[in-house]
């Protein structure tokens, strides 16, 4: 289960942060509870054909979180989408969201059936259609660890090597409903005493609209700094094993040559595949299949997916994600102080 670390330095001081003992545990909330991962002898690809659900699912609506321009999220979860109509003998479409936003708001308005989130995201979704979502899965790294981490990269001419040197410089955020690229970092910083309001310590915040696009501005020098999503796992020169750095440099976007990472965060739970509470039990459990087996039965589509490789996936609850709630109802809490 997730453990609880009190964070220092927030106004409220109610707010609490996963300590990632925690995240990277990945335990049971019962030790008798199994939960299933791709890496488990038995995990089996769904055998094809039309479902009893399909009656009320007859079209599959994915949606895709912003954050990466759409003719490449679209090209990366083409063969994804085609191989769900295949398996399960109905039409599937993809709908990408301008931002985190959208997908919220979708899963609030019923407009889609299932999406890959970051927690934070899946938290805002929860709260906005209260309650009516549901996590299913989240990625393993290449270690078999269930978690990520939030790193602040500069461009390597900057002149910038540490956090410190940032002071009255300008930062920008991947999206407001990141977990990575906002929630996460926001916390962290504060907890070592570093004020992350515009003029506390760094000079100017803002949002890159995405963590690409963030990447982006810290390139063409429109921000010294941008957070946002690696695995900090394998070779940091590459863009590390999985994440959006090393989905940049694979896409020829990024030389890692030109950028410095001078912070990371602890560990944070990865994000989970979620779809809609109130869809059939067999549609989830048919998802959950699917999504186990995919790294072995379609490795390819699977690195599509998840923007490079691990072990796969494991199962999670909701449970596991309510500190992520705590946390945003702390930051609107401390918005509303602020106004």
């Amino acid at each position: 289960m997730l453990t609880r670390r009190r964070l220092a330095g927030l106004a409220a001081g109610a707010a609490f942060l996963p300590s990632l003992a925690a995240a990277q545990a990945a335990a049971p909330a019962a030790a008798a509870e199994r939960r299933r991962r791709s890496v488990d002898p038995d995990i089996r690809f769904p055998e094809p054909g039309r479902r009893a659900w399909a009656a009320q699912v007859p079209l599959l609506r994915i949606g895709l979180l912003g954050g990466e321009n759409e003719a490449d999220r679209l090209g990366r979860y083409g063969p994804y989408r085609d191989l769900l109509a295949r398996t399960f003998g109905i039409e599937a479409r993809l709908f990408p969201a301008a931002d985190f936003a959208g997908v919220v708001q979708a899963f609030s308005a019923r407009q889609i059936e299932m999406a890959g989130m970051g927690s934070s995201a899946y938290a805002a979704a929860w709260m906005d259609s209260n309650g009516n979502v549901e996590p299913l899965l989240v990625a393993e790294e290449a270690d078999g660890s269930i978690s990520y981490v939030s790193v602040m990269v500069v461009r390597r001419d900057s002149g910038i090597e540490s956090l410190e040197q940032m002071r009255g410089r300008s930062l920008a955020w991947a999206d407001p409903n990141s977990t990575s690229g906002y929630l996460i970092p926001r916390f962290q910083l504060r907890a070592q005493g570093i004020g992350v309001e515009p003029g506390q310590f760094f000079g100017r915040t803002g949002f890159g609209g995405g963590h690409e696009q963030a990447v982006v501005a810290v390139l063409q020098r429109q921000y010294d700094a941008a957070v946002t999503w690696a695995s900090g796992q394998g070779e940091e020169s590459e863009g590390f094993t999985r994440g959006n750095l090393r989905a940049m440099v694979e896409k020829g976007m990024l030389d890692m040559r030109d950028l410095r990472v001078i912070w990371r965060s602890e560990p944070i739970l990865n994000g989970p595949l979620t779809v809609r509470r109130d869809l059939p039990e067999a549609f989830k459990e048919d998802m959950r299949l699917f999504h186990l087996a995919l790294p072995v039965a379609h490795p390819d589509i699977y690195r599509q997916v998840e923007r490079g490789g691990g072990t796969g996936y494991r199962e999670v609850r909701h449970s596991d994600f309510e500190l992520f709630i705590r946390m945003r109802q702390e930051e609107a809490a401390a918005r509303r102080r602020r106004t």
